[in-house]
């Protein structure tokens, strides 16, 4: 089935492709994740949010009411006494984030003292739940026999050459301001934060533990791409070695990301000391934000403080350029704002601007396919994109971690900023002491320069350009290095696999000193006229067996060519290892053509 590729609040289409332990994927219906929760990990939960002064009404509406930073009192006194409440407010910043059920409010509040500017951040009701908000559900969690091998978009960024030099500093934080992020998954829990973790959702910090978890799918597919670990298991992300929080500011339902959510989420990235957030989202209603409506101003002005202040804390935010094939250094119209009521056609200009994506500092990343060329999707622009990425196009998905230990496959934009949020964590591992405009001048360094096509809406050069920016990222010059020479061992000798029978092949490891290593590549090359037939293990020099795949009974298809990575850290490097295959029925046979070993 074509994987569609839509505009989305959430930077990606709605349907991912078929995923181990599920026979198909779709985005998930935030009110699935409303259940019960089961067991909590991290630490100790803690009460929900303070309510607010009175209880939630029908009509109720957010407001941002701007005002200067520092002590906020005065203005928060004057929100109760105009027929509002306060539900969160950021002195340093002099936001306040104000619920009232009265037309009048927004109108009123700009004529006190000290009100600098007064929005609302939504043209529908906030949700009842707010005021009492519901854990998202524990999933239950499936195993895996998925073994880790090198996926085209970590070859295409050199991800797979950089982990030999380094796989990131536990040190270093990554934000994931998205759904939430399934902490239990097994690629995910070994470097899960849960200490820094909350929920921003409505606009406030949601400590109690579990408020992070995924509503939808989105956030732990970022969160894999990003930081999944090398364990053996599914997938490695491009930083395997740092360390994971989920800031969830998407709301369930709905899943959209109002201003006071994005807000919230970086407030806490800058009080919690997240070296890099992934923003992969655009903050709802507005597609784009004009400065000369008041509501869209106020909108920019919130959220822009809160970009500030996260950077000034030593956070930088990288952020998905968006799916919808637009130019956004032309922009003309808007046919899809408000998203969260009735959306009109809309004539706009370049002053409007994606909110996170555009704001000064915020690195916003293009999308490309299985190859050097823009995804079909990807939004573009002059001056605007910084740098590109894989985001998977067609058939070419990014895979990455689902909810319930699960994987699949997703394209966007969504999924090539995950994979620079990586980078920038590498770059920030290999020098702590970089600031946020550092670690964005490195990136567009690093970046490797990619032509225009034969578009003529791609301009500027191949240095910096509109579909490119600086370029495509580069895992391996991030950590400044060179991969150590590989210790490579092959036998191509052919070995018969017949019928109901078990065969193996020999490789003596000489000159290698200590133990393998946490990641020892296998490579096999088996011709088979029904690999289903087949269980591949390798086996190590005293005997332990470790299972590389008990392929599918039903796979009818030919061959097997694939990459494993195994965790032998365990195991004396010196010795015959032997690559077993063992062939469970009758009819087919083949034989064990090459394989190899790269320690």
């Amino acid at each position: 089935m074509p994987t569609p590729l839509i505009s989305s609040r959430l930077r990606r289409p709605l349907v991912a492709a078929a995923a181990i332990g599920a026979a198909l994927v779709t985005a998930v219906p935030a009110s699935a994740a409303q259940a019960a929760p089961g067991a909590a990990s991290g630490p100790t939960a803690s009460a929900a949010p303070t309510a607010p002064q009175a209880a939630w009404a029908a009509g109720t509406r957010a407001y941002l009411v701007i005002t200067a930073p520092g002590d906020t009192s005065a203005v928060r006194g004057a929100v109760t006494a105009n027929g509002g409440t306060v539900f969160a407010s950021h002195d340093a910043i002099g936001v306040i984030v104000a619920h009232s059920t009265s037309p009048a409010f927004a109108g009123t509040m700009r004529g006190v003292a000290g009100v600098q500017q007064v929005g609302a951040t939504r043209t529908s009701d906030v949700p009842a739940d707010a005021y009492d908000p519901a854990l998202p559900a524990a999933p239950s969690q499936s195993p895996t026999i998925l073994t880790e091998s090198n996926r085209w978009d970590m070859t295409q960024i050199k991800a797979d050459k950089a982990w030999a030099v380094s796989t990131g500093s536990s040190a270093v934080k990554v934000g994931v301001l998205d759904t939430g992020v399934d902490d239990l998954h097994q690629d995910i829990a070994p470097n899960f934060n849960a200490a820094d973790s909350v929920s921003c959702a409505y606009g406030r910090p949601d400590t109690r533990a579990g408020a992070w978890r995924d509503i939808g799918d989105h956030g732990t597919h970022v969160a894999g791409t990003i930081a999944a670990a090398r364990n053996g298991k599914g997938v490695i992300g491009v930083a395997p070695g740092v360390r994971i929080s989920s800031v969830r500011i998407a709301e369930p339902t709905t899943s959209m990301f109002f201003a006071e959510n994005t807000i919230c989420g970086f407030m806490w990235a800058g009080d919690h000391g997240f070296k890099v957030t992934n923003n992969s989202y655009y903050t709802d209603p507005w597609m784009f934000n004009c400065p000369d409506n008041v509501d869209q101003a106020a909108i920019i002005e919130g959220v822009k403080r809160a970009q500030q202040y996260a950077e000034g804390k030593g956070s930088l935010q990288v952020a998905a350029a968006g799916n919808s094939n637009y130019d956004l250094a032309n922009k003309r119209t808007d046919r899809s704002s408000p998203n969260d009521s009735t959306p009109v056609n809309r004539t706009i200009t370049n002053a409007c601007i994606d909110i996170p994506t555009e704001l000064p500092g915020v690195v916003t990343v293009a999308a490309m396919g299985n190859g050097n060329a823009k995804a079909s999707y990807s939004n573009f622009g002059r001056d605007i994109i910084d740098v590109a990425a894989p985001g998977g196009d067609g058939a070419s998905g990014v895979y990455s971690t689902l909810p319930g230990g699960k994987y699949g496959n997703m394209n966007g934009t969504s999924m090539a900023s995950p994979h620079v949020a990586g980078v920038a964590a590498l770059l920030a591992s290999t020098d702590p002491g970089a600031t946020p405009a550092d670690l964005r001048a490195r990136l567009a360094a690093q970046a490797n320069d990619t032509a225009c096509p034969s578009d003529s809406r791609c301009t500027g050069t191949t240095a910096d350009n509109a579909f490119f920016g600086e370029g495509q990222v580069d895992a391996l010059k991030a950590v400044a290095g060179t991969p150590p020479p590989a210790r490579y061992f092959e036998n191509t000798a052919d070995v018969a696999v017949n019928d109901n029978a078990t065969a193996e092949s020999p490789i003596t490891v000489t000159g290698v000193a200590g133990n393998a290593p946490a990641a020892l590549t296998v490579f096999v090359d088996i011709k088979h006229t029904y690999r289903g037939d087949l269980v591949l293990s390798l086996v190590a020099p005293d005997g332990t067996v470790y299972l590389l795949e008990d392929i599918p009974d039903g796979d009818s298809a030919d061959n097997v060519v694939k990459t494993y990575t195994v965790n032998a850290s365990s195991e004396v490097a010196a010795g015959v290892w032997k690559l077993r295959v063992r062939d469970t029925a009758a009819q087919d046979t083949g034989r064990i053509d090459a394989w190899n070993l790269t320690f």
